[in-house]
């Protein structure tokens, strides 16, 4: 095999999209697309604290290997929280900024991030990658939401693994939305029902838009909406009208639109990315408040299409409990750290083992709280 050599990269322009794909696969948060969009709109950029410094691995002029990786001065757009670690830094006159992270900016999806094809190129990238961060003098390097496959080559190469939950919906084969509710306890199906019977009082039907179905106009319109969140929240939209009409104009397929109407008026609307048989929900808004509607726009809708269109999972995005009573379970995430500062390292090391204690317990009665029926021996 010819010798791998590595290179750190501040733009993905000189990357043949097609070599990337191969090594990315039908994940479309980990795709060339949405990755480049994001740089080129300006969304993940230097000016907004995220530097890029990709790592990526060639022999002989092939793409064997690729490790999104960013210099952060801020932890902004993570969903992976160390704020107490930058405090504790600062507490000890120790600069916790810049570290080196590697993650899709703004998305909380699994995926792989040691982007390659064997197990051995994984392990390889991983241990580049802390080289790196020794190189450029950072605190810390922090892989986020790492898959498997990953998660055991960090590991393997020392880093500290970190335990998470998310919310997900499996797929069991339903033959229909009935069929779902069917499979759930009489009071979870009831609250469902419920909302659905709210949002019908208030007039408001959906339309399920996919890829090219999708119009400039609606695509304003759900922007005005994703924006209007956070501005209810007093905080900043992370991504631009340029970066979705990107993804639109170059990976249609990759998007499905719920499009929540009054009439032909448009009232809310949920922007989902889909590939690989998973949909991932990402960002809605809405125009005025209805009770029940962000549930039945964000989550309902998204496991109806995806029963109706055979698709086998329905990743509903970071945080909430609350999402059990809609069918969607707890699932453990994961992200890997390692920390330069061998005093912060032994302290991080000895809390993240008491944390992951304490999420396994959190997750197992969750796990009793189970939204569906019991299954029959």
């Amino acid at each position: 095999m010819a010798e791998a050599e590595f290179t750190i990269i501040n733009s993905l322009d000189g990357v043949d999209p097609a070599q990337w794909q191969a090594l990315a696969g039908d994940n479309p948060t980990l795709s060339h697309t949405f990755l480049h969009a994001l740089h080129e709109s300006g969304c993940a950029a230097e000016d907004t604290g995220w530097t890029p410094r990709y790592l990526v691995l060639h022999r002989d002029g092939v793409l064997d290997g690729a490790m999104p990786l960013y210099l952060k001065d801020h932890s902004r757009g993570e969903y992976v929280f160390d704020h107490a670690w930058a405090d504790a830094f600062h507490r000890n006159g120790i600069e916790y900024y810049p570290k080196l992270l590697s993650a899709v900016p703004f998305t909380p999806v699994t995926g792989s991030r040691l982007l390659a094809r064997t197990q051995e190129d994984r392990q390889l990238l991983a241990r580049a990658a802390l080289q790196v961060a020794r190189q450029l003098g950072t605190s810390s390097l922090h892989i986020l939401f790492p898959d498997e496959q990953d998660k055991q080559a960090l590991a393997k190469a020392g880093f500290m693994l970190r335990e998470g939950v998310q919310f997900h919906w499996e797929n069991a084969g339903y033959a229909d939305f009935e069929a779902f509710l069917s499979s759930m306890k009489m009071e979870k199906r009831k609250k469902i029902r419920q909302d659905q019977r709210r949002v019908l009082d208030a007039g408001i039907a959906f339309e399920h838009l996919a890829g090219a179905q999708i119009s400039a106009g609606v695509l304003k319109f759900f922007y005005s909406c994703y924006v209007s969140t956070y501005h209810a929240h007093y905080s900043k939209p992370y991504l631009s009208l340029e970066f979705f009409e990107r993804l639109l104009r170059e990976t249609p397929d990759s998007m499905m639109m719920v499009l929540a109407k009054r009439g032909d008026a448009p009232v809310a609307a949920a922007l989902n990315l889909v590939g690989g048989g998973i949909m991932y929900g990402r960002y809605w808004g809405t125009q005025e408040f209805v009770s029940g509607l962000h549930f039945e726009t964000c989550y309902v809708q998204a496991i109806d299409y995806c029963i109706r269109h055979g698709l086998a999972r329905f990743e509903g995005g970071a945080q909430g409990v609350h999402k059990m009573s809609r069918g969607l379970v707890p699932t453990p995430t994961w992200s890997a750290h390692w920390v330069a500062d061998p005093r912060f390292a032994d302290a991080i090391a000895d809390f993240l083992q008491q944390e992951t204690a304490a999420m396994d317990e959190y997750i197992d009665e969750l796990g009793e709280r189970t939204p569906f029926k019991a299954q029959l021996p």
